[in-house]
């Protein structure tokens, strides 16, 4: 598949069929994820895959407990339609870990380290692409408390959980989202 066609066509998909996904399909995503850039090519990604009910079932309830805190602080009224019961559906949900050791030279600068997070956004928008090539859906999941996550999966506290990514066989049409002109969007400095 062409990379540009991947691009444009990716959908995030928020229903899953049951349907479980093999182990060495997990792991050519996951090959995909670790040719991403990084700073000083330090890698600071680790990723945790869960398959396990149970744990899905409390990553269910953090993103619940989340949702309902964000509509109560927000007052935004389509948090109360919003489901994330797709964290319960999804057959694998990979859980994005970045070391904020592997920050590269900006954790001298001023506004300290965020390099080792953009690396893990770049690791997890190949696995996005990876995933579309094999003709799987996905979903990039960010409403979860870190200190929460953390307990749930286990995760070091000098690591830092920042994304979770649900996969499997699409549920359901997913519909293209409108995207600004990119000239509304770039500015050239000559």
């Amino acid at each position: 598949m062409d990379v540009f066609t991947a691009i444009k066509e990716r959908r995030s998909c928020r229903k899953f069929l049951s349907e479980p996904i093999g182990e060495d399909t997990i792991e050519k995503i996951l090959e995909a994820a670790i040719w991403a850039p990084s700073p000083l090519n330090l890698q600071p990604w680790e990723f945790i895959v869960v398959t396990k009910a149970e744990v899905k079932e409390k990553i269910f309830s953090e993103a619940e407990r989340c949702r309902k805190w964000g509509l109560e602080k927000s007052g935004w009224k389509w948090l109360e339609s919003y489901k994330v019961d797709f964290l319960q559906s999804a057959p694998v949900i990979i859980a994005v870990v970045g070391d904020p050791k592997k920050t590269g030279l900006d954790m001298f600068l001023e506004d300290g380290g965020v390099g080792y997070q953009h690396a893990c956004a770049a690791a997890i928008q190949n696995i996005h692409l990876a995933a579309h090539a094999l003709g799987l859906a996905s979903l990039w999941f960010t409403l979860f408390d870190k200190a929460a996550m953390r307990e749930i999966l286990g995760i070091d506290p000098a690591k830092m959980p920042l994304a979770l990514v649900c996969l499997g066989k699409a549920g359901g049409e997913s519909h293209q989202t409108r995207r600004k002109d990119i000239k509304e969007k770039t500015t050239y400095i000559r």
